[in-house]
């Protein structure tokens, strides 16, 4: 894990950094459907699990811009942007109903990605702890599958004055509409660093992953 220091003088979102950590503490969340009719039939057509298959662009959406990386050390009050974020998935266990993280480090390298996922994911089955490990894992963002629910809208709350600058991104079931496969996706992340522009700009960077992914 590497990082630099973002100086907040020089920060292009210096007024709006110190208004969203001093004055108005709060986070924005969005709930958007995207089209995943393309994923699904690549998914398919190649033998591979649609939600690892969308967990990799996610990241890759992700990790495309630095806004999407940043971090706060509270022990010496710097903002900080990692070089790279990981993402946090998460494994349920039918038998008790409870579910377990798995942290899979990020490559860009589809095939490589798509391997340590699905291992990470085998090992966890073998799990049946809450085991997050937030200070051994400071540059993990939390992606989790809601697969029970095609939901309209999710909103995912954190105590106020907490600056936890890592996207928290969910999805729940895909759904036919108008002959397209849509799914629901949410995205969280501290007002301080991201505004409902960036917030969008995830579904955007997303479909745009999605075109380029299916038609390789």
């Amino acid at each position: 894990m590497s990082y630099r220091i973002i100086d907040k003088e020089s920060y292009y979102r210096k007024g709006v950094f110190r208004h969203f950590t001093e004055d108005c503490k709060c986070s924005v969340s969005m709930t958007a459907r995207l089209d995943v009719t393309g994923l699904v039939a690549f998914s398919r057509a190649t033998h591979t699990k649609f939600y690892i298959n969308f967990l990799y662009l996610l990241a890759k959406a992700l990790n495309s811009r630095d806004d999407y990386k940043m971090g706060y050390l509270w022990q010496t009050n710097e903002l900080i942007c990692y070089d790279k974020i990981n993402p946090t998935q998460y494994v349920f266990h039918e038998d008790t109903e409870t579910c377990s993280p798995v942290y899979t480090e990020y490559c860009e390298d589809y095939r490589r990605f798509y391997e340590r996922a699905l291992s990470d994911l085998e090992a966890a089955k073998q799990s049946r702890e809450y085991a997050l490990d937030t200070e051994n894992h400071p540059n993990w963002f939390d992606a989790s599958y809601i697969s029970w629910l095609s939901y309209d809208a999710l909103h995912l709350e954190l105590p106020d004055g907490y600056l936890h600058f890592a996207p928290i991104v969910n999805w729940g079931r895909y759904r036919e509409e108008n002959g397209r496969l849509m799914m629901p996706v949410s995205v969280r992340l501290n007002h301080a660093i991201a505004d409902g522009y960036l917030v969008a700009k995830v579904f955007r960077l997303l479909e745009q992953e999605i075109i380029r992914f299916t038609k390789q």
